[in-house]
């Protein structure tokens, strides 16, 4: 596949609520300059997030265009809320999950955090790596804010901003050092980025795994609701990808 093979198609506006869609509404509104397209469907840079965006009823060709844009044998994120896959793709992944948006978060700065970017990438990787709060690559870091706290001069806690669809942020990447938990650093670095996201004007909002109880029992202790119920997958694009377009 060229550079000229990935053409966008005409989509009608979603009518869905923009966190029904996050991916898809951050990828058509804020963060429209990440987006690769083929047809309708849209997905950030494979080394930046690994959200795949999908139209709100994807079809066949829609299947067919993520395949071919993924590329045979690929693994890709979905959100399982609209279809499952066709069943010739295997599912590698599963799980339940929640999302949370501000209610009455009490959001405020926080004296130690500090600003992280692309020089901090590989302490942030590597944070990543030992305590495993969730897919994070060499460019998430280009999706928003992040901050992050030091002690001794290392990366000890960090927090940022992943979607970003209209009026509503993520909030992502939320982490902490075994050394260090229980000090309270991740709700500290919660509330910093949260206030960030406020001071534009927007609302936070956040996803968890259903499974992870102390979690989402943190974050409703500092202002967050349940807003839905959500699936998340990882599935393997198949090795043959079937042709749905006419010639």
């Amino acid at each position: 596949m060229t550079q000229n093979d990935i053409r966008p198609r005409t989509d009608a506006p979603s009518r869905l609520h923009p966190l029904d869609n996050p991916a898809r509404s951050s990828l058509t509104g804020p963060h429209a300059h990440f987006a690769e397209s083929l047809g309708r469907v849209l997905r950030y840079p494979a080394d930046v997030t690994p959200w795949i965006a999908l139209p709100d009823t994807p079809e066949p060709r829609d299947w067919a265009d993520l395949a071919a844009l993924a590329g045979p044998g690929a693994s890709v994120a979905l959100a399982a809320f609209q279809a499952l896959p066709p069943s010739d793709w295997e599912i590698t992944f599963r799980a339940d999950g929640v999302q949370l948006v501000d209610e009455s978060v009490d959001a405020a700065p926080d004296p130690e955090a500090v600003p992280l970017g692309p020089r901090d990438v590989p302490e942030m990787l590597d944070l990543v790596a030992r305590t495993r709060p969730g897919p994070f690559l060499p460019r998430t870091v280009e999706l928003g804010t992040y901050l992050g706290i030091r002690r001794g001069g290392a990366l000890v806690a960090m927090a940022g901003e992943r979607l970003h669809p209209p009026g509503w942020t993520e909030i992502s990447g939320v982490c902490t050092d075994e050394s260090v938990r229980g000090q309270g650093l991740a709700s500290r670095l919660v509330l910093a980025v949260a206030h960030g996201i406020r001071e534009r004007g927007e609302t936070p909002f956040l996803h968890a795994s259903a499974s992870n109880t102390g979690a989402i029992r943190l974050y409703e202790s500092l202002g967050f609701r349940l807003r839905r119920r959500t699936e998340f997958l990882f599935a393997l694009v198949p090795a043959e990808i079937p042709s749905v377009h006419g010639t």
